[in-house]
């Protein structure tokens, strides 16, 4: 028996019709969840628990028309948060909030609240706000353990990248213990290095690992265009476990003192001296009764340099920022060995740091 070509044709259409519509009922009788690989699922689970933490940061400055002279607030910047605990604390960059008039925390219920600061660290470009808002809108994040991580581990950022809503990216822990500099030029130390696309806006929001706990806080990008290179950095929350209590008791960094004036750094360099030029003491401070001096004049009007410190407790410095960091490691009441450099002869101090002037 022949068939027709049209015969044909109205056959295959009509096949093809039954074929996809039992292709698409099959998809419709699976679950989606069939679909997901392991990893997918964890990605899913964690940003489904970890976002409700993730708030949202405005940054507002009050500026004079020119003409009327009237004064309008304007926004400056935005950046990303997260809440630290259920009493409202929330952590962000200190580069986010930086020169703010107003700072709008707008959570994920949709509510916004104005910030009040509750204390800042430009060495570590950490601010710590505060907000009062209801209970239920509030969930801290759970904290991790920094020191456990490796390279390859996988990691998970989330913030608000260009004022796009809560967004999350996927990578790993590219690197460790890498040096960045803070807006006050500080070096921080210890930093996370992932490939998990940090944009502008991400800045101050949360690095998690696969458990959804909390290892870090994303601050910089490496990029010539300004967007995301596969090269960001994340403040390990190691850091902040020790900062975040400073800044809740005093409001900044609680670092103890030698009660020294220190020759600026650039001024060292151009005198070609290798080390820490004390410029001066302070009165019944630790580094005056230990028989420390600064720079002298005599009666000829001649300068005559005093201590230099080349080292604390055997380690070497050459910059006050490296020794503002290895201070940062003590408390007050502890005891240093400073190394110093004086007419040409070494001498080492015993000295008990003070706590710093409120």
């Amino acid at each position: 028996m022949k068939w027709s070509w049209l015969t044909l044709m109205t056959a295959a259409v009509l096949t093809a019709a039954l074929l996809s519509g039992t292709a698409k009922d099959n998809a419709r009788e699976a679950p989606a969840v069939d679909f997901l690989t392991d990893d997918e699922r964890n990605n899913i689970a964690v940003f489904q628990a970890a976002s409700p933490s993730v708030v949202f940061v405005t940054n507002t400055q009050l500026r004079r028309q020119r003409f009327s002279l009237n004064v309008m607030e304007i926004p400056q910047g935005s950046g990303t948060g997260f809440l630290w605990d259920q009493s409202g604390l929330i952590v962000t960059n200190f580069h986010v909030v930086y020169a703010a008039n107003k700072i709008t925390i707008t959570l994920q219920s949709g509510n916004s609240y104005e910030a009040e600061v509750v204390g800042l660290s430009a060495e570590k470009d950490i601010a710590l706000l505060s907000i009062d808002a209801p209970d239920e809108d509030l969930q801290g994040l759970p904290l991790g353990d920094s020191s456990a991580l490796a390279v390859g581990r996988k990691v998970m950022a989330i913030g608000n990248p260009f004022a796009l809503d809560t967004s999350l990216t996927v990578g790993v822990v590219s690197a460790l213990n890498r040096e960045i500099k803070s807006l006050s030029n500080r070096t921080i130390k210890n930093v996370i290095q992932t490939d998990a696309a940090i944009n502008p806006g991400n800045s101050g929001g949360p690095l998690l690992n696969s458990k959804g706990e909390l290892i870090g806080v994303n601050t910089s990008i490496v990029s010539p265009s300004g967007a995301s290179a596969g090269i960001g950095f994340a403040i390990p929350v190691a850091t902040l476990k020790i900062l975040i209590p400073q800044l809740l008791k005093y409001g900044r960094l609680y670092r103890p003192v030698l009660g020294i004036e220190t020759m600026s750094d650039s001024w060292s360099r151009r005198l070609n001296i290798k080390g820490i030029v004390v410029f001066s003491v302070k009165k019944d401070y630790p580094a005056e009764q230990a028989g420390m001096v600064g720079v002298r004049e005599d009666r000829r009007g001649k300068i005559h340099l005093g201590d230099v410190i080349i080292a604390i407790d055997d380690e070497p410095v050459s910059n006050e920022d490296g020794m503002l960091s290895l201070l940062e490691q003590h408390q007050p009441g502890d005891s240093v060995k400073i190394t110093s450099l004086r007419d040409e002869t070494i001498v080492n101090y015993d000295i008990v740091l003070a706590q710093p002037e409120s």
